[in-house]
């Protein structure tokens, strides 16, 4: 059953409109959303337009306002001002619409700790509706996808955080929602099993399902997003493909790493003159980088280098990582930190 949609079109920017009416309609719509906790303004005026059946990215440092925004969209929030459609309905005045077609997994499991994985599949699935006998099915399936049928059995609490993160998943789709919000899905795990959950969400992609995912890690948004958008304070402040990304940030970038660490402040000195731009010092203490346009300077800069007798193990150009975008739109790095969001945003 398809209600009519109830935000009207001009109240969209016009590019924005004309872009939304190229592509096939975006699973979600959003206009000037905002958000208040007492002096914050958690969330101030994002529009967002996602398309379906992708991996839509949303980074930004913690307390930007990425989680608020995500509550917003999956109804557990109302927005103080601006509206948003999800698949076409009013994400208030047809909650229910939009709630029947997504699903949420937060930072925290939203599974129980003393249910084993397949009483708690099982669970969930006698509570979407499915008899008995289906739900034993649908949880076993799940398990079986997630490579959790050998503990199957086991209590949640006796999980590790890779198992953990995985039967959250599986919680999320036992009901395949058509748009899943992923809220740092792989905060705290190690670089196996986040593997494994990237492996997860592009198979839900290549079924379908669209899937909005906020992460800090940009490696992670590098590997699975087809389309960005970077929110700091509140506001979105770029948007776009990761390449589109990068290279709106102008130019390339130098690596240079020294063969003496102890070289490293004379040659900041050298580079930054000849370069004429702020060196980065790298966390290898051999290693610093600048972003460049002129390769001429570079030469001429490696060149002066080599005169002082600073010598170089290796040195490297190329695109600017997202780490490198992250750092030019926020000024700040993207943390690696596991502080939950909603602590510092309200």
């Amino acid at each position: 059953m398809h209600s009519h949609n109830s935000t009207t079109t001009d109240q969209l920017p016009a590019e924005q409109f004309n872009k939304a009416r190229q592509e096939p309609s975006p699973a979600i719509v959003a206009h000037n959303l905002v958000k208040v906790f007492g002096e914050t303004r958690a969330v101030d005026g994002v529009d967002l337009s996602i398309p379906k059946g992708k991996v839509y990215g949303f980074l930004g440092p913690n307390g930007a306002g990425k989680t608020t925004t995500i509550r917003m969209l999956a109804t557990l929030l109302q927005p103080d001002e601006g509206n948003a459609t999800v698949f076409g309905h009013d994400l208030i005045k047809e909650a229910d619409a939009v709630r029947s077609r997504i699903s949420l997994t937060g930072q925290f499991a939203s599974v129980d700790d003393d249910m084993t994985g397949m009483e708690n599949l099982t669970l969930i699935a006698r509570l979407l509706g499915y008899q008995r006998k289906q739900a034993a099915v649908r949880a076993a399936e799940l398990l079986q996808a997630f490579d959790l049928e050998a503990a199957a059995n086991r209590q949640v609490k006796k999980y590790s955080g890779g198992m953990r993160r995985r039967i959250d998943i599986a919680a999320s789709i036992v009901n395949s929602p058509e748009l899943l919000f992923l809220d740092e899905p792989t905060t705290g795990l190690d670089p196996r099993s986040r593997n494994q959950v990237w492996d997860i969400i592009r198979a839900l992609v290549s079924n379908g399902t669209t899937i909005l995912l906020t992460t800090q890690y940009l490696e992670e948004a590098d590997q699975l997003a087809d389309r960005i958008a970077v929110i700091d304070k509140g506001k979105i402040i770029a948007e776009g493909t990761a390449g589109e990304l990068k290279r709106s940030i102008g130019g390339g970038s130098l690596h240079v790493r020294l063969l003496e660490p102890e070289h490293r402040s004379p040659a900041e000195q050298i580079l930054a003159k000849n370069l004429d731009s702020p060196i980065r010092l790298d966390s290898d203490p051999a290693a610093l980088s600048a972003q460049v346009n002129d390769t001429k300077k570079v030469i001429a800069a490696l060149g002066e280098l080599e005169k002082a007798g600073i010598h170089i193990a290796g040195f490297s150009m190329g695109q600017p990582s997202l780490d490198e975008v992250f750092l030019k739109l926020t000024g700040e790095p993207a943390h690696h930190t596991e502080e939950n969001e909603e602590m510092a945003n309200g």
